[in-house]
């Protein structure tokens, strides 16, 4: 490996030459004069030229010196850029911001939500995942990752930010209603078809709580990742679905949808955001983090 020559030997030869002499940049950078004359006479060695013409009063730079010198300001200036635009990364907003989000969250909310931060934060470039698979956040680089779960979330060493909870019913569309009217118990919804969300096992059950803890396996006309195609399938008809809360309280408040067995109650569960660390965190992922928080708790 070719050797380089210590960087902070070149940037103390530029001060010296920028100073005009070892005793002004020696009280300019708070070092003693006679250390940064032995750093500069050390660098000259290590290269093998004179840089400098040394006198009692001054220095001139050597022929050698004055090209090196143009390179070490060049450095010199370099480095001063490099941590301006650090400087800048930490104060403001601004950088693209890596996030993984299901398409069902987009629809209630988060898609929303992000497009506004953009208006609000000119600077700042999302890239968005939009998938319903479980992501690895480490492993793809991802600065957020929102999931919905159900309690008690699992143990991880991301950390976590809830975000919303989560609660799903059991809905209908009037029109199914007038074809299955007595849906009064859940022995009762074994006749009416269903419609649920896909799994890799295809295998489908809705787990109930209350009055007491059953799962009722089911065999749904369809099956979809896509929580916005079961809500219009619901709307329209083709089966019950068991669907987030969030998703359908207006069509619960415009008669478009109607609950049915409200008596048995799901496990909640959180939509919640999920991050490597706050430390080091840059303002564009905590103030997306923020502008998530506040859009949902609002």
């Amino acid at each position: 490996m070719d050797h380089v020559t210590n960087l902070n030997d070149m940037h103390l030869f530029a001060k010296v030459v920028d100073h005009g002499g070892f005793t002004s940049a020696g009280k300019a950078l708070g070092l003693q004069t006679s250390k940064l004359s032995r750093r500069v006479a050390a660098l000259e060695t290590e290269l093998g030229v004179r840089l400098l013409n040394r006198n009692s009063r001054n220095v001139s730079l050597t022929e050698a010196g004055r090209l090196f010198y143009q390179h070490c300001s060049a450095m010199v200036e370099e480095a001063r850029a490099a941590k301006t635009v650090i400087d800048q990364t930490r104060a403001t907003p601004q950088g693209v911001v890596r996030i993984s989000c299901p398409l069902g969250v987009l629809q209630i909310g988060a898609g929303a939500i992000l497009s506004q931060y953009l208006i609000d934060n000119p600077l700042v470039r999302i890239k968005l995942d939009a998938t319903n698979r479980r992501v690895d956040v480490i492993e793809e680089g991802l600065d957020i990752a929102l999931r919905v779960r159900l309690l008690p979330l699992d143990d991880s060493d991301l950390t976590l930010l809830p975000l919303l909870p989560s609660y799903r019913v059991l809905a209908a569309s009037p029109a199914l209603l007038t074809l299955y009217p007595k849906l009064e118990d859940l022995d009762d919804l074994a006749s009416v078809p269903t419609l649920a969300m896909a799994n890799a096992n295809d295998k489908y059950q809705w787990e109930f709580l209350t009055p007491h803890p059953i799962a009722f396996t089911h065999y749904p006309r369809l099956a979809t990742d896509d929580l916005q195609t079961l809500r219009e399938a619901t709307l329209m008809g083709v089966g019950v679905s068991q669907l987030p809360l969030s998703l359908i309280q207006k069509d619960f408040a415009q008669g478009r949808l109607v609950q049915i067995l409200a008596d048995w109650s799901s496990p909640s569960g959180s939509l919640h955001a999920v991050f490597p660390s706050r430390r080091g965190m840059v303002p564009a992922v905590r103030s997306v983090l923020d502008a998530l928080l506040a859009g949902f708790v609002r």
